[in-house]
């Protein structure tokens, strides 16, 4: 992977990684500062979740159908993934010269997870929360999934990894957007969304324990991005509190305060879980520099969907979601942040992928490459 020079580069020369091909993209995510690929060694990832990380979850578990445009870019076609292209976590997972996710429920249907054979394990769902938490697929449902994998890898079955596997496996939380997302959506006073992060604190804290005693040691959490950046919440509010660059002020304030308490949790079990490498990631600060630096990226206009329906502002309506009848989809998804209203472009999520791969958003600044490579 490129942490100096290639990163470096990439942030003052974005406009030039927009127009280069994925080939050429993924060389660049691929490579080392010396330009070598990462050991042989296999890395494992199990990755928990909700549709920032979905690569096809809400189709194999619920049977529900993600209609084009959805994959039109890198795919050409429909995977499951609610954006035009890869996901930030695809993009991680080719940074370390392994293959892209597929679903956990998918994935029984034949993949091999031998040893020899490194890979991601996504058990991330469209809509996953912490809370309620014992409903499909909240983040306790797909920890008990994964316990139910391991159990099944006990067995004895030659396609599985063993215990050494897990051990060294990388273990990647992405989660509670939702959670803030339907406290909104019930109407709650800021106070009262608020008043709730603890709760949904405390279930991520419970996941990484279960996840412990199984033998994860490694864990990569990602905090929530700016929620009152979204095109969905900025169609859906009637009176809005808006900050200098048009975005949802006391959305994106309990986004923060949910990260405050995110980060403080990490601190706290980097403490307790002593063997444990416990790695924090400031997913905000990256998503709301699209927005605020938007024509240093590129992006003539980062706060309205380039997939949906109603035009500008925010090309949002629930009638004409994204792959729906009456929706309309823009020429140019590399131009757009915001691919459907909620989740974003690959062009944006090249980007996050990159300023995440040179650890200056982390906590501690460990390289996402050390999982494989140490």
């Amino acid at each position: 992977m490129v942490y100096v020079q290639g990163l470096g580069w990439a942030d003052q020369s974005v406009g030039l990684i927009l127009t280069l091909s994925g080939a050429i993209l993924l060389i660049i995510l691929s490579s080392s500062v010396d330009g070598q690929l990462c050991p042989t060694r296999p890395v494992h990832i199990f990755n928990f979740g909700d549709s920032n990380s979905d690569t096809g979850g809400l189709a194999a578990g619920l049977g529900y159908s993600v209609n084009p445009p959805n994959g039109r870019t890198f795919f050409r076609s429909s995977t499951g993934r609610l954006s035009d292209g890869r996901l930030v976590i695809d993009l991680l997972c080719q940074s370390l010269n392994v293959s892209l996710l597929s679903p956990y429920l998918d994935s029984l249907a034949g993949s091999n997870f031998s040893n020899g054979a490194g890979g991601c394990r996504n058990f991330a769902v469209v809509g996953s929360s912490t809370m309620p938490k014992r409903v499909p697929f909240s983040l306790s449902i797909q920890v008990t999934q994964f316990i139910h994998f391991k159990a099944t890898a006990a067995a004895g079955s030659k396609h599985l990894i063993n215990d050494e596997g897990f051990r060294k496996a990388l273990y990647m939380i992405d989660i509670g957007q939702n959670d803030l997302s339907d406290s909104f959506t019930k109407d709650l006073s800021y106070v009262q969304v608020t008043e709730r992060i603890p709760s949904v604190i405390e279930e991520i804290k419970s996941a990484v324990k279960a996840l412990y005693d199984q033998g994860g040691r490694n864990f990569w959490i990602h905090n929530t991005g700016p929620l009152g950046c979204l095109p969905q919440k900025l169609s859906l509010v009637e009176k809005k509190d808006l900050d200098p660059y048009g975005c949802l002020l006391s959305y994106n304030a309990a986004a923060r305060s949910f990260n405050e308490a995110l980060l403080h949790l990490c601190n706290e079990m980097r403490s307790e879980l002593k063997d444990a490498v416990i790695v924090y990631v400031d997913i905000y600060a990256i998503k709301y520099d699209l927005i605020a630096n938007s024509t240093k990226y590129g992006f003539s206009t980062p706060l309205m969907a380039c997939c949906g329906n109603g035009g500008p502002p925010y090309n949002f309506n629930a009638r004409g979601l994204c792959g729906q009848p009456g929706s309309r989809v823009c020429d140019e998804g590399s131009r757009f942040v915001s691919w459907d209203g909620i989740h974003y472009t690959e062009t944006a999520n090249t980007i996050v992928a990159s300023k995440i791969l040179s650890t200056n958003y982390s906590t501690p600044r460990i390289p996402f490459d050390f999982f494989c490579c140490s």
